[in-house]
């Protein structure tokens, strides 16, 4: 898979695409025999909105989310445990899992063979699909922790906890994972002319 480092996938850097991710995942979501729009379009808004990486979102249990304001979740990859807050998203977050149980996945898988979660795989899939449906090849997991990350240093300036945030060991690699030194290197080049 070629987005596996993340290198290759994009930030959605402003409102727009977000939204238009948002109606592309639920409209593909829905094309396929399943009907899963809801669930992969919640997957995106939970992604962009926490900076979770996909195998932490995808293991997530209704009861763990529903009805909190903040939660801790230990992260797989790092073995870190990091407090999310949900209450900006709390609205979504209940209309999403009305009708579900508490000893629910967040985003059950739908094969025959399986009575657990989407794996990292489908969700990479999910958001490509909906990618190309836009008719981006810049989609994929990282889209979601890297729009995180994106917003949340345009918002606070503050590269050194969005560090902290995501266990990245140099600033640097934190600004280049969200695409800072590209937005920075575009404007110092817009007007220039010899």
């Amino acid at each position: 898979m070629a987005t596996s480092t993340g290198y290759n996938v994009e930030p959605l850097r402003n409102p727009d695409d977000i939204a238009a991710m948002k109606k592309a995942l639920l409209e593909v979501g829905n094309l396929n025999r399943n009907k899963t729009g809801k669930r992969d379009q919640f997957l995106f808004i939970l992604g962009i909105n926490t900076g979770l990486r996909a195998s932490d979102l995808v293991s997530v249990k209704v009861g763990d989310i529903r009805g909190k304001a903040s939660v801790k979740v230990t992260e797989q990859k790092i073995g870190k445990v990091r407090k999310l807050h949900l209450a900006a998203i709390s609205a979504d977050i209940n209309e999403y899992c009305e009708g579900m149980s508490d000893s629910d996945w967040l985003f059950p898988s739908n094969r025959a063979d399986s009575n657990g979660h989407i794996s990292t795989t489908q969700a990479y899939r999910v958001l490509t699909r909906a990618g190309d449906w836009l008719g981006r090849d810049d989609i994929g997991t990282h889209t979601l922790r890297k729009s995180f990350g994106y917003h949340y240093y345009k918002r606070t300036k503050d590269v050194a906890t969005l560090m902290e945030i995501f266990g990245h060991a140099a600033l640097a690699i934190t600004k280049r994972y969200i695409g800072i030194n590209d937005d920075k290197i575009a404007d110092s080049l817009k007007d220039f002319r010899l």
